[in-house]
């Protein structure tokens, strides 16, 4: 990208070049993105030193031509720009109003270049905020999004990074047009049409991915983003609270109740604060592939788009089990498995029956402040047979579940699971577990942002040889777990065999 700032703008992001360049040497040692950083810093010197010199040049001939030259000398182009440096002159610039010579004022109109930015002089927390402010300004700006997937990204954003801008940088690194276009050619398995420019964004973002290495699916196109604003086919993560985790482990805050008390005027306080614990959700790692031929893939419109929704279908179809059933080792940790054995399970009041007293036991177990926002969860045939209660339209059941609309279970939301129980067969012992009744929100879904896919351009045939088709290999994080079993009720209809 050409370089364009005005002379006063350029002195003065050299001078910011050269403090953090000088900053960098001092380092005892230096990490690859500290490496990165110093090589890019270094390019773009040269790129801003020549633009530059390229104004005085202009300049100079300008006056010349004009047969009017300026009074006093010049002080000499060099490329070592000392602090401090004061060039006089307005023959360099526009109009200093209409055309502000201050590189902040410039900074967001390409948020991805980094190099207007400036880092040295500054606290972590502050460089961290300028970079949500960009990430920010980039998701209005990023192509191949939606109105609503812009709205889920700001969300993610403003709720869930850290001081230090660790979202954000990902944002800025996987977002940009040339990271998009990058992107797609290798996902079209046009790796060789990749330009320079290109490829400086895929080493940039490949900076941020961990050591099992891969492409990062650009964040537009991110499974979490787009299921955040499209929604989800898993009721339960439509109810759960969804959480970012920035790293392997999602730590969360809890209080319990405070200790209230009533006090005579001017008494010493009490000891009434809350007990903190701090919840964890551990993220797993979930891995997929995807084959395509090369005439589906020529035939696509749009592949990076393709792409992108089949990796969220795959993520949410994948997800529906674990968040009933998931085992917790290596995987998260399912509903029906982080109540199972606490005192948030119960028996049905007609041992190895399911009635309608049942629905009332579990509605009347659960305390008020959890059951102003409970939801039923249950499989499809449960609820079937929870309709046949009451065939005469009497007083058994508050609102009866008809055509759906709404799907209330006296008068709370019925969602769907087809991972959980379908019934049970009284000559078979073992646990039943068919229904939840809960707050959902204290069921946690921590999501990883950032799914990562490796391009295999050729896939093999059992004799070895290529098939015509392209895969797409592709890795992400998430976890879930309840971090308040008191805040759920479990039917058990647990039967022994006769």
């Amino acid at each position: 990208m050409p370089v364009q700032l005005s002379h006063p703008q350029a002195v003065i992001r050299l001078q910011d070049i050269q403090a953090e360049l000088e900053r960098l040497e001092g380092l005892e040692t230096l990490t690859a993105e500290d490496e990165q950083s110093f090589d890019e810093l270094t390019r773009e010197f040269a790129e801003v030193d020549s633009h530059r010199r390229q104004l005085e040049r202009t300049a100079a001939l300008e006056r010349i031509r004009g047969a009017a030259p300026s009074g006093g000398g010049r002080r000499p182009a060099t490329t070592a720009i000392q602090p401090g440096t004061s060039i006089s002159g307005n023959s360099y610039d526009s109009d200093p109003i209409l055309n502000p010579d201050s590189v902040e004022d410039r900074r967001f109109r390409n948020p991805w270049d980094l190099g207007e930015m400036r880092t040295f002089g500054r606290s972590p927390d502050e460089v961290g905020f300028e970079m949500r402010q960009r990430a920010l300004s980039a998701v209005e700006k990023m192509s191949a999004a939606t109105d609503r997937i812009r709205g889920a990204a700001t969300s993610i954003i403003e709720q869930f990074d850290d001081k230090r801008g660790t979202i954000a940088r990902m944002v800025l690194a996987t977002s940009s047009p040339e990271y998009l276009r990058a992107w797609s050619k290798l996902a079209a398995g046009k790796g060789h049409m990749v330009s320079p420019e290109e490829q400086r964004a895929l080493e940039r973002a490949m900076s941020l991915t961990d050591n099992q290495g891969g492409y990062l699916v650009p964040f537009q196109l991110d499974p979490t983003v787009i299921l955040a604003s499209d929604g989800s086919k898993n009721d339960i993560r439509l109810r759960a609270r969804s959480v970012v985790a920035t790293g392997d482990v999602w730590h969360g805050v809890s209080a319990g109740a405070v200790q209230w008390r009533w006090a005579d005027e001017a008494s010493e306080a009490g000891d009434n604060a809350p007990a903190f614990n701090g919840p964890e959700v551990p993220v797993y790692k979930a891995d997929g592939f995807v084959p395509i031929s090369f005439e589906a893939m020529d035939d696509a419109e749009n592949v990076t788009q393709e792409v992108g929704r089949l990796l969220a279908a795959g993520k949410d179809d994948l997800e529906a089990e674990a968040f009933v059933n998931g085992t917790g080792v290596k995987q998260p940790t399912g509903i029906v498995t982080a109540l199972a054995g606490t005192a948030s399970e119960i028996a049905p009041t007609t041992a190895e029956t399911f009635a309608s007293a049942d629905l009332y036991a579990l509605d009347g177990a659960l305390p008020a402040r959890h059951r102003r926002n409970a939801a039923w969860l249950a499989n499809r045939h449960i609820y079937n047979l929870t309709r046949q209660f009451d065939t005469s339209g009497g007083s058994d059941l508050w609102v009866q579940l008809g055509e759906d609309l709404p799907p209330n279970l006296i008068g709370k939301p019925a969602l769907e699971a087809e991972d959980m129980a379908s019934g049970f067969d009284p000559a078979v012992a073992g646990d039943n577990r068919i229904m939840v009744f809960g707050d959902f929100q204290h069921y946690v879904i921590a999501d990883r942002i950032g799914m990562s896919v490796e391009f295999i351009p050729h896939l093999m045939g059992a004799n070895q040889r290529p098939k015509g088709q392209r895969g797409w290999y592709a890795w992400y994080r998430v976890g879930a777990d309840s971090v308040l079993d008191g805040a759920f009720r479990m039917l058990n209809v647990a039967t022994s065999a006769v």
